[in-house]
C-alpha cells in the first residue's frame, strides 16, 4: 500500500516537473535572425566596447583642448623666516648687524589670458575634433569587420546544423541498408564481408556526426561570448535567410558606396590632421599676445631703512607680447615635415580607395560564383540521389556488389553536404560584398 502511494506521488511530481524541465530546455535555445545577431554584436561585443571607450576618450580630449581658451589663474601663499642683515665694508674690515622683522608672508593672485597666437588654440581643438572623428570611424570599421566575423560564425553554425540533418538521414539509410544486408546474410545471399562493410560505414557516419556536433558546441561558445549571451544558450540560426531574395545591385553602385566607407574616410581624416598640424607649425612663427593682471600682499617691507614689519599691497595689469626668434629657424623644418606627411597621407588615401574597389570587385565576382556553384551542386545532388536509387535497386536484386552501393552512398552524402553548404555560402558572399562596400 505504501509502495503504491509512493509511486503515485512520484508520478504526480513527474507530471508537474516535466513542463518546467521542457520549458527550461526551450529557454536555453535562442533563435536569432541576422538583424538580431548584428544588434547583439553592436551592444555586447568586447572589441566594440573598447572602440566605444576610445570615442569617449576622444570626446573628453576635445574638452581638455578647449581649456586653452580659458584664462590661467594662479594663487600663492608663502610663509618664511627672514634673517637679520649684515652690513660689511668693501674691504671686509668692519661689519654691523641690522635687525630685521624675522617672520614674513606673501599672498599673490595672478591671471593670464592668451589673446592671439596665429590661431594655435583653435587649431589644437580642431585636431582633437578630427581625432574624435577618426575614433568614430575606427569604431565603424571595427563594427563592419566584427559583423562579418560574427555572421561567418553564425553561418558556419547554420552549415553544421544542416550537415547534422544530412548525417541523420544518411545514418537512417545506412541502418536500413544494414538491416537488408543482415537479411540477405541470413538467407545466404551475401557473405559476412558485406555485413562488416555495412557496419563499418554506419560506424563512420556516426563518428562524423559526433564531430559535427562537437564543432557546433565550439562555434556556439564563440558566438555566445561575442554576443554577450549566457554560455548555456544554444543559438539556432533562422532558416529563412536561405530562401530570402538577396537584392544585388550593379557593380558600379557598390563603387559609389565606397565614398562613405569608414576606411576611406579614415585616410581622408588623416590628410586633414596633417593639414591642421601644418597650421600649428606656422603659428610658432607668430608672436603671442596675452593679457595679465595680478595682486600681491607682502610683509615685511624691506625696501625702507630700517625695514618695517608692515604689509605692502600692489597690483598690476597689462599686455604681454612675446616672440620666439628661434622659431624662424626651427618652424620651417616642421612645416616641411607636415607637408611630406600630408603628401604621404594623400597617396595612402588614393591607394586605399583603389584597393577597396579591388575588394568590392572580388566580392561581387565571388557572390556570382556562389550562385553558379549552388546551381551546379543542386544538379549533382539530384544525380547522385538517382544513382544511389539505381544502385540500391541493383544490389537488392543481386545485380551489383555492396562496394558499388557504398560508393554511391558516399557520393550521395558528399553531394548533399556540398549543396547544403553552398546555400549558406551564397548568404555569406552577399554579406561579404556589403562589408567590402561599407554598407553591412
Amino acid at each position: 500500500m505504501i509502495h503504491s502511494k509512493l509511486k503515485k506521488m512520484v508520478f504526480a511530481l513527474g507530471i508537474l516537473i516535466s513542463p518546467i524541465y521542457l520549458q527550461a530546455q526551450e529557454n536555453s535555445a535562442l533563435k536569432l535572425s541576422v538583424s538580431e545577431l548584428f544588434d547583439l554584436v553592436k551592444k555586447n561585443h568586447p572589441t566594440l566596447k573598447v572602440s566605444e571607450a576610445d570615442v569617449q576618450i576622444a570626446e573628453q580630449n576635445i574638452n581638455v583642448a578647449k581649456n586653452q581658451f580659458l584664462p590661467e589663474i594662479s594663487t600663492g601663499l608663502q610663509g618664511y623666516y627672514l634673517g637679520d642683515a649684515h652690513i660689511i665694508d668693501k674691504d671686509f674690515s668692519n661689519s654691523s648687524r641690522v635687525d630685521m622683522p624675522n617672520f614674513g608672508n606673501k599672498f599673490s593672485v595672478e591671471a593670464r589670458q592668451l589673446i592671439w597666437k596665429g590661431g594655435v588654440v583653435k587649431n589644437a581643438v580642431e585636431i582633437q575634433n578630427l581625432k574624435k572623428d577618426l575614433s568614430q570611424l575606427n569604431y565603424e570599421s571595427n563594427e563592419l569587420n566584427i559583423k562579418l566575423l560574427s555572421a561567418g560564425y553564425y553561418l558556419d553554425l547554420f552549415k553544421l546544423y544542416n550537415q547534422e540533418k544530412v548525417y541523420h538521414k544518411n545514418i537512417e539509410l545506412a541502418q536500413e541498408r544494414l538491416d537488408n544486408i543482415n537479411k540477405f546474410y541470413k538467407q545466404g545471399m551475401v557473405t559476412r564481408n558485406d555485413v562488416i562493410r555495412g557496419e563499418l560505414q554506419l560506424s563512420n557516419l556516426k563518428l562524423a556526426l559526433q564531430v559535427v556536433q562537437n564543432n557546433q558546441s565550439i562555434l556556439n561558445k564563440q558566438l555566445t561570448v561575442a554576443l554577450g549571451l549566457d554560455e548555456g544558450v544554444k543559438i539556432i540560426p533562422d532558416e529563412s535567410i536561405v530562401i530570402e531574395s538577396l537584392e544585388i545591385l550593379p557593380l558600379a553602385s557598390y563603387y559609389g558606396d565606397l565614398v562613405n566607407h569608414p576606411t576611406i574616410k579614415q585616410t581622408e581624416k588623416a590628410v586633414d590632421i596633417y593639414a591642421v598640424s601644418e597650421k600649428i607649425s606656422r603659428s610658432d612663427m607668430m608672436p603671442s599676445l596675452s593679457a595679465f593682471a595680478g595682486n600681491t600682499l607682502q610683509r615685511p617691507i624691506t625696501t625702507s631703512n630700517p625695514a618695517m614689519d608692515m604689509y605692502t599691497n600692489g597690483w598690476s595689469a597689462g599686455l604681454s607680447l612675446n616672440f620666439n626668434i628661434d622659431a624662424l629657424f626651427k618652424a620651417p623644418k616642421k612645416i616641411q615635415l607636415n607637408r611630406l606627411e600630408k603628401e604621404k597621407a594623400i597617396r595612402q588615401s588614393n591607394e586605399v580607395s583603389e584597393m577597396m574597389k579591388v575588394a568590392v570587385n572580388a566580392a561581387y565576382i565571388k557572390y556570382n560564383e556562389a550562385l553558379t556553384q549552388n546551381n551546379t551542386l543542386k544538379v549533382n545532388k539530384d544525380l547522385t540521389a538517382e544513382n544511389y536509387r539505381i544502385m540500391e535497386s541493383k544490389y537488392n536484386n543481386q545485380l551489383a556488389i555492396l562496394l558499388d552501393l557504398i560508393d554511391a552512398s558516399n557520393a550521395k552524402l558528399d553531394a548533399e553536404l556540398q549543396f547544403a553548404n553552398s546555400e549558406i555560402n551564397i548568404v555569406f558572399a552577399y554579406y561579404k560584398l556589403l562589408k567590402e562596400a561599407g554598407t553591412l
